[in-house]
């Protein structure tokens, strides 16, 4: 990590840079996929299976039989881990519920909000080095909690065909309604479309690689609705001499290894802890199984030396992080000057792993800058809100010379019209 000592704010632009992939050729091949899983549907989807993933597949839904064998391939101890997660993702996305409350904005005018669930969604699923079957808890049990009917999850398949059995045991607890062995751009398309096999849904949710990214943000030019623009991932420390310097290196390890394309940043006030993190960061990741992809991933990473706390938020709160620990004195007590960060974990035994797995909170989240303007996923993600308004017959004499006056001044007679003729009607009994 390349540290850098008191920067000035006109460096700030570039020290909030993240690695950055051409996408010029990268968005001709998305459309190049799209265009032929549009024209040639399924029989694309396997031709760019066999191309991206060189497997062979003739069925791409995973069928019962197989769900059940890959319930008795999970020991029990995960089982139970997933279990526990399962439960506290529940207990916090439960009460984000919206209990409607109606307003009187006026005598006789009542208006309201109500939710209502998004009827099919896709849920894709990472399942390279690293099968994210946590991110099936991340999207499937808020997406029951809100309503979805349909919920249907693609995973890109190994060698064999198959998918990771402890993303088939997370969906098939979490009430997943239909799986596909199938990733890339080419799952991507087939959810945007609708195959004969696998069906077009109306958003889509979850991470993945720079060509999954891709096709998303395609996808949503093409209309349909996708949950949050989103890169590789990410984490910002702010940290001082209240901090354990052992703690902030694994934080920043964890998330180093995600990918090579990930980005780590500390920012503190001090040399000494930008030292000791180092050294830590040396000794830890000696160990690691992943020690290449950490080293690659921290090569596009750096230390920020501020002179206060004060200067590291504000640079935080420029770079807007998907991740945010606050190792500082008082953590809590200055949350609120926070106004940039997908999730914010709070003291030295917060651990971004808690928040990545089983804390409560969501894990899917803006990277790229984008927390300056997007929430993660929550169970609003999964619904759409409908105003609803009723007014009396009180309630349209009160308020109707009001909807008249404006509506004359933007010569819209048929709206005027629409009040007029139903207070002519109460005038004449």
């Amino acid at each position: 990590m390349k540290t850098y000592i008191n920067p000035n704010a006109e460096q700030w632009n570039e020290l909030a840079k993240r690695k950055t992939v051409a996408t010029a050729d990268l968005n001709e091949t998305v459309k190049a996929v799209f265009n032929d899983i549009q024209k040639n549907g399924i029989k694309a989807v396997k031709k760019y299976t066999n191309y991206f993933d060189g497997v062979s597949i003739e069925n791409f839904a995973v069928t019962p039989s197989e769900i059940e064998n890959a319930v008795t391939q999970i020991p029990s101890n995960l089982k139970n881990a997933i279990q526990v997660a399962a439960d506290n993702i529940s207990k916090f996305h439960s009460s984000q519920k919206e209990i409607p409350t109606k307003i009187e904005t006026t005598s006789g005018v009542f208006c309201w909000r109500e939710s209502r669930a998004i009827d099919t969604i896709g849920i894709y699923i990472p399942g390279g080095t690293a099968p994210l079957f946590s991110t099936v808890l991340m999207l499937a049990i808020p997406a029951k909690l809100a309503g979805c009917k349909n919920i249907i999850l693609c995973s890109p398949p190994d060698k064999n065909g198959n998918i990771n059995p402890a993303i088939l045991y997370a969906a098939k607890l979490t009430g997943v309604t239909q799986m596909y062995k199938v990733g890339g751009i080419q799952a991507i398309a087939a959810l945007t479309f609708g195959t004969d096999e696998i069906p077009k849904v109306s958003k889509i949710f979850g991470p993945g690689n720079q060509y999954v990214t891709a096709a998303k943000q395609y996808a949503q030019q093409l209309g349909l609705a996708i949950d949050m623009p989103a890169g590789p991932s990410e984490l910002l420390v702010i940290a001082d001499e209240t901090c354990d310097p052992e703690f902030v290196a694994s934080d920043l390890l964890s998330q180093a290894e995600h990918g090579g394309d990930s980005q780590v940043i500390l920012v503190t006030n001090s040399q000494e802890i930008v030292a000791k993190v180092s050294v830590a960061i040396e000794n830890q990741k000696a160990i690691l199984p992943r020690e290449a992809t950490v080293e690659k991933a921290l090569e596009n990473s750096r230390a920020l030396i501020f002179e206060d706390i004060k200067t590291a938020i504000e640079f935080s709160n420029f770079y807007a992080p998907e991740h945010l620990i606050l190792a500082i004195d008082d953590a809590e007590d200055k949350i609120n000057l926070i106004e940039n960060a997908g999730s914010i974990f709070i003291g030295n035994y917060s651990c971004e792993s808690a928040g990545d797995y089983a804390s409560g909170t969501n894990h899917t989240l803006p990277t790229n800058g984008y927390a300056k303007n997007y929430s993660g996923v929550s169970l609003d993600s999964f619904v759409k809100k409908i105003t609803i308004q009723k007014l009396t017959s009180q309630g349209i004499q009160n308020l109707g010379p009001t909807i008249e006056i404006m509506a004359a001044a933007e010569q819209l007679d048929a709206h005027k019209n629409a009040v007029s003729i139903r207070l002519k009607k109460i005038q004449n009994g």
